[in-house]
């Protein structure tokens, strides 16, 4: 049985997860009904279901799918013992100390007009700044490896696609001005990733 991705098609969350897609209408608040609700409590997109194997959260769903097909594709979660301690300090990075930051300024600028609400841009400039000097230190470590993780991409890196993209549609180019330029060539780098072409625009069933 083929994986079920369910979300909707501009998630953020949904773009870190392939395989076969079950559009669900945030809208119209299909993911606050009841039969969601048995298999996403929080009503959250997106989840899986691997052959009635439940499981959500996107980056549950990301490592889930890198252990359970390893030979398909870059190995995105290294096994080595210490690769796999800096893969778990970048996996960390990315949840701490660029998503809070940058999802915030997204929601200001982009997911309040698309809901009928007014933007706050102090707010996000707040949020900007904040990711701006988290930025600084990404500049650092990517002055001497490729990737946060070190000189293969994994999984860590990959996840910042999603929110960072959108954060230069919310109106700011700290990764892409070149004032960082270690984090301006990472950055090109993941956006131009074929497995990110693919999604980008929106999911799409790749089953």
């Amino acid at each position: 049985m083929v994986l079920k991705l369910y979300s909707f098609e501009r998630s953020t969350c949904g773009q870190r997860v392939p395989f076969e897609f079950v559009s669900i209408d945030a809208m119209k608040g299909e993911h606050k009904a009841p039969e969601f609700l048995k298999h996403q409590p929080f009503g959250q997109v997106p989840y899986i279901d691997d052959d009635g194997f439940i499981l959500y959260e996107s980056r549950a769903i990301t490592r889930y799918i890198c252990d359970k097909y390893p030979n398909q594709g870059n190995n995105l979660i290294p096994t080595e013992l210490k690769a796999k301690a800096l893969f778990e300090q970048a996996a960390s990075n990315e949840s701490f100390n660029f998503d809070p930051f940058c999802s915030a300024a997204v929601f200001e600028m982009v997911f309040k007009p698309a809901l009928g609400l007014v933007p706050d841009k102090a707010v996000a400039d707040g949020f900007a700044t904040k990711l701006d000097a988290k930025l600084d230190v990404y500049d650092k470590i990517l002055s001497t490896q490729k990737y946060l993780g070190g000189d293969e991409v994994t999984l860590a890196d990959l996840s910042h696609l999603p929110y960072g993209t959108l954060f230069g549609v919310a109106g700011y180019d700290l990764l892409t001005s070149g004032k960082k330029p270690n984090v301006t060539r990472w950055w090109k780098d993941l956006q131009s990733r074929p497995s990110w072409q693919a999604v980008a625009g929106g999911i799409k069933s790749t089953a």
